[in-house]
């Protein structure tokens, strides 16, 4: 198993397989544009977390807004991972898929509304991470009512700068996450006095896509300090919920190896708590166990020259993969099956929506691509399909879940009619 990657030419000159089962394959089965995911890939960076963590009690809450899809939620489920959801219907899909991993359910984000947190309460999920008093308050009030004792980690922000987009760092005091450090004694002490929370854990996120394990460690020696004044003040805290956000490399001709990544973040982070004593780790990797298990499949319709520039011009677009255009994130694009000596050219890869921002890349060197090619946006299993829109009324892709050497469509096309359907003229 490819710990790395599982998209690879297998011989010099052959399709690119996943797995094993050639992409070609695939795309004349099932159509384009099309996800395709690697079960084998998602197990395995689900091994290296609980490797690397063995030496202490964690559980690694898989992050649903990743990739909610729900084959892939029953395939971690199945193999005893949690879930960090952000929103009740992330709950309601990790509810569909099992009801007995409810209790391994972390319930994050900003915005919790009342019916998401009766929801949350009566499925019996082991915390909710608040983040703000406010959403506290709420949170008291809706577990008095249902007499359902909750469970309660405070979001701390430490203040930790970490080199990501901007769009995703989440660690400083100028962002919407978290209460400040330093006001989350007091908040606890509020909690104590509520008769339905227990103050069970504390709960930090720094970002997404952060390669160094530097920062997740600096976090985690505020959140130590914070954990040993509030055991000192009385509480009892049994959790600490470090997050998720370790990166992965988009870029093939730069060198990575996912299960040095993941020993260099759980060093980090097992230094920085070792003071702390009787505590579970909760971990929240999204990103990292499904990003490099996916690729999007798409056809080539076009070839465009205008002017100096060349437009390779395919059947996917900004509403089936955004983070080119909202992130300005690089995936890699090769052919599925190559062409014998095929030259290079320089071209801007795009899709057919009505924007200039519909692109996957700009200026890109790469094989040449003719119309009727199929081309892999690899690297794509993370935000992908998650991000996904109806733009221009465009009908969302299948996806494909690879399973050794089998292979089965775990979401339909979408039609037209499936877009309408909700529609009153």
């Amino acid at each position: 198993m490819n710990s790395s990657r599982p998209f690879l030419h297998p011989d010099a000159g052959s399709p690119l397989a996943c797995d094993g089962v050639r992409l070609d394959t695939l795309a004349k089965k099932y159509g384009t544009p099309l996800y395709v995911y690697s079960a084998n890939q998602i197990l395995e960076r689900l091994r290296l977390f609980t490797q690397a963590f063995q030496p202490v009690p964690h559980l690694v809450c898989y992050a649903v807004k990743a990739n909610s899809s729900l084959a892939i939620l029953k395939l971690l489920a199945k193999h005893g991972a949690g879930f960090d959801i952000v929103s009740g219907g992330e709950l309601e899909r990790v509810l569909r898929v099992s009801q007995e991993a409810a209790e391994r359910v972390v319930f994050s984000g900003v915005g919790k509304t009342a019916p998401e947190m009766d929801l949350a309460l009566r499925s019996g999920i082991l915390l909710f991470n608040v983040e703000s008093a406010g959403e506290l308050e709420l949170l008291a009030e809706r577990a008095s009512k249902l007499r359902i004792r909750a469970r309660v980690s405070l979001r701390v922000n430490p203040d930790v700068f970490a080199e990501t987009h901007p769009y995703i760092s989440t660690g400083l005091r100028e962002h919407k996450f978290g209460i400040d450090i330093r006001e989350a004694r007091k908040v606890y002490k509020s909690a104590a006095r509520q008769k339905y929370l227990e103050p069970y854990g504390v709960s930090v996120h720094i970002g997404s896509q952060i390669r160094s394990a530097d920062p997740f460690g600096a976090a985690a020696e505020r959140i130590a300090r914070l954990v040993q004044e509030l055991r000192a003040d009385g509480l009892s805290i049994r959790v600490v919920d470090v997050g998720g956000g370790l990166g992965i490399e988009y870029h093939r001709e730069h060198s990575f190896d996912p299960e040095q990544k993941v020993r260099q973040y759980a060093s980090a982070l097992l230094k920085a708590l070792r003071p702390l004593k009787e505590l579970q780790l909760l971990l929240e990797p999204g990103r990292f166990i499904v990003a490099q298990a996916g690729a999007l499949l798409t056809r080539v319709l076009y070839v465009k020259k205008n002017g100096k520039k060349t437009f390779v011009i395919t059947d996917a677009a900004m509403n089936d993969l955004i983070r080119p255009a909202l992130y300005q994130a690089h995936h890699e694009i090769i052919p599925v099956v190559p062409r014998k000596g095929a030259r290079k050219r320089t071209v801007d890869v795009v899709g057919p929506v009505c924007e200039t921002g519909d692109f996957f890349a700009r200026d890109r060197s790469m094989p040449e691509l003719q119309p009727g090619d199929l081309a892999a946006i690899l690297d794509a299993g993370a935000y992908g399909l998650s991000l996904s829109s109806n733009y221009n009324s465009r009908p969302r892709p299948a996806e494909v879940l690879v399973e050794g050497t089998r292979h089965r469509l775990i979401r339909k096309r979408e039609t037209i009619d499936d877009l309408l359907a909700a529609e009153m003229p």
